[in-house]
């Protein structure tokens, strides 16, 4: 359909409308896009106006008239022949797109066969020797996907954030960072992802809020036998005491950290909550004017020396450090890989103030343009806590809005080659809101895709070529540092103490109870959010300043939001590679890593 710009500027100069060349452009692509004519659309678009009380045209009232007026008059025509067909229910906005970029494609092939007009031209013409191709519409950019009009009536890109001008900035380094060649190679690197369980990973979603308080009860009486049966055999521990039994003695004794009230965790407040085997669950108030030095949390398995002499308060003496669990040791295979380049980021995509996923494209560039092996991508990828979100301002169901967002970022790096991971988050508006929480579900991946493309669990632990890494979206730096309490004789670093009580405690949510924003389903929480090994890097995104640390062996990451309110925030990435060494002692595992401005 051939739409004539000098046209447009008569129809519209008869009603006394001035239009700028780039505003007449975009009301030609609106004609073509829609099926309507010169004189039709000025028509309706005067109409509109008039009902709406604007005197003069500009970019937001074509962006409005677009989504007020010819969305709607389009999904209406297509939900009507569907009922004609025998089929019930409209189309959803994604679907309707991909009809309209269907006829454009049809509408260019035949245009390559006839003379070109003399009018502008929107699209180039297109040899008979060159048609369009399947690859070539696969390659779209992803502005082209993902159109924040589609599924939001006020899509104003952020002023913050595009006037930011420290993109780019390494705020952060780790290792050896200097001299390292950021870029990696694609999909060419081929590196061998395993998703590792506890005793196996979970896959799909399950029925929650069913759980029963005994069945709550029975999952932390379990972590604290098996904890201190580690701990006992470590420390060759004889025998441990009963809370409530009066003992002149030094005595030693396994319990869980408690807080007496339902108020915050203080000095003066801390219970110790016996095992079933020893205490039968006992309750006993701990006094820790004698420890030099302690770090405590609700819900902690700890191993206790004190004082007991009346058996209804300890003074505590003595308090035993957590022991983490092993490494992972790779095999033959998995020693021998070149390094891998890995970025990692963590959302919202969007900025407070905008849902145009202007952040998100920018990450999409930097990766086609770095090519790094693999890409780890933490939601929130539609954030519950947007404000747009917030009060239903999105026209479109949360999981279409979802979907394009997933197909941007998975046909937008279709060309860099790198392997995608999509880990969710309990602020994902429309997945399930339960910790430990199952993958995305996405059934319209490419064969292609199929291949490079990974959906885990949250919390999970994966393999990339043997090395181990401990993935979550859970901010549960931000949740243990509002709980912990610690005193120490010199300078301490809380977020180090934090991940190492995450290492010790063997679990990727040892904090009980949790806040109330957190639903957790304690059953699978026991099967599923466990360490089966103590990992390489672990990964903890949160609203807390970002950071890397080598806490116990371990590189811990923060590697901040992509955004942080209005502006841009931050993405990690790593570098790793294998020397030679003596596993039997080493490890033999090298990582720089780097934290940069977006």
């Amino acid at each position: 359909m051939l739409v004539s710009t000098k046209q447009l500027v008569e129809e519209l100069q008869i009603f006394g409308l001035d239009c700028e060349d780039v505003l007449t452009e975009k009301l030609a692509d609106l004609c073509v896009q829609y099926g309507q004519n010169e004189e039709g659309m000025v028509g309706e678009l005067v109409a509109f106006c008039t009902s709406t009380g604007k005197a003069c045209l500009t970019s937001d009232i074509l962006n409005s008239f677009e989504h007020e007026v010819l969305s709607k008059k389009l999904s209406k025509a297509w939900h009507n022949a569907s009922k004609d067909s025998g089929h019930a229910g409209a189309r959803d906005i994604v679907s309707i797109q991909e009809l309209i970029e269907v006829e454009e494609e049809e509408e260019s092939l035949l245009n390559s066969y006839t003379t070109p007009s003399k009018g502008p031209q929107k699209r180039p013409i297109i040899t008979p020797e060159t048609p369009l191709t399947k690859r070539n519409v696969s390659m779209r950019s992803p502005h082209q996907i993902l159109s924040p009009s589609s599924f939001s009536p006020s899509a104003t890109p952020s002023q913050k954030y595009n006037s930011r001008n420290n993109r780019g900035e390494v705020v952060n380094t780790f290792g050896w960072s200097q001299g390292v060649c950021w870029s990696g190679r694609g999909g060419a690197g081929n590196p061998s992802l395993k998703v590792i369980g506890y005793p196996e990973p979970l896959t799909g979603s399950y029925k929650s809020m069913f759980q029963k308080l005994p069945d709550i009860r029975e999952v932390l009486t379990c972590k604290i036998e098996e904890l201190g049966s580690e701990l006992k055999e470590h420390y060759k521990i004889e025998a441990f005491t009963p809370l409530l039994v009066p003992v002149q003695e030094p005595v030693t004794l396994l319990g869980q950290i408690c807080c007496d009230s339902n108020g915050k965790l203080n000095s003066k407040s801390v219970m110790l909550e016996g095992d079933r085997e020893h205490s039968s669950g006992a309750q006993i108030p701990v006094d820790l004017s004698e420890l030099r030095e302690y770090s405590l949390f609700p819900g902690q398995v700890v191993i206790m020396e004190g004082i007991n002499t009346t058996g209804r308060k300890l003074v505590a003496t003595k308090l035993y450090e957590g022991v983490p669990l092993p490494f992972y040791q790779p095999t033959e295979e998995e020693r021998d890989f070149e390094q891998t380049v890995i970025f990692l980021a963590c959302g919202p995509y969007t900025t407070s103030d905008s849902i145009t996923y202007d952040p998100l494209l920018d990450l999409i560039t930097l990766i086609n343009q770095d090519r790094p092996d693999i890409c780890i991508l933490f939601g929130p990828f539609l954030d519950a806590k947007h404000e747009q979100v917030e009060k239903c301002l999105l026209t479109s169901p949360f999981e279409d809005v979802f979907k394009q967002c997933l197909r941007t970022i998975i046909e937008g790096t279709r060309s860099s080659g790198s392997h995608l991971i999509f880990v969710p988050s309990l602020r994902d508006v429309h997945h399930d809101p339960v910790y430990p929480q199952p993958p995305f579900s996405y059934s319209d991946l490419s064969r292609e895709d199929k291949k490079r493309v990974q959906f885990v669990s949250e919390p999970c632990s994966l393999s990339i070529n043997g090395v181990i890494f401990g993935l979550t979206s859970t901010d549960l730096l931000f949740h243990m540092g509002a709980e912990e309490i610690s005193c120490s004789a010199g300078a301490s670093d809380r977020f180090s103490r934090i991940l190492k009580h995450i290492l010790t405690q063997r679990s990727y949510y040892p904090l009980y109870p949790p806040p109330e924003d957190m639903p957790i389903d304690y059953e699978h929480l026991y099967a599923y959010a466990q360490l089966p090994v103590t990992p390489d890097v672990l990964v903890v995104p949160s609203e807390l300043r970002y950071f890397v640390k080598d806490i116990l062996g371990c590189v811990c990451v923060n590697p901040g939001r992509l955004t942080k309110g209005q502006v841009g925030g931050t993405f990690g990435r790593l570098y790793l590679r294998r020397k030679p060494m003596d596993w039997e002692k080493q490890r033999g595992l090298s990582i720089a890593a780097q934290v940069v401005r977006i």
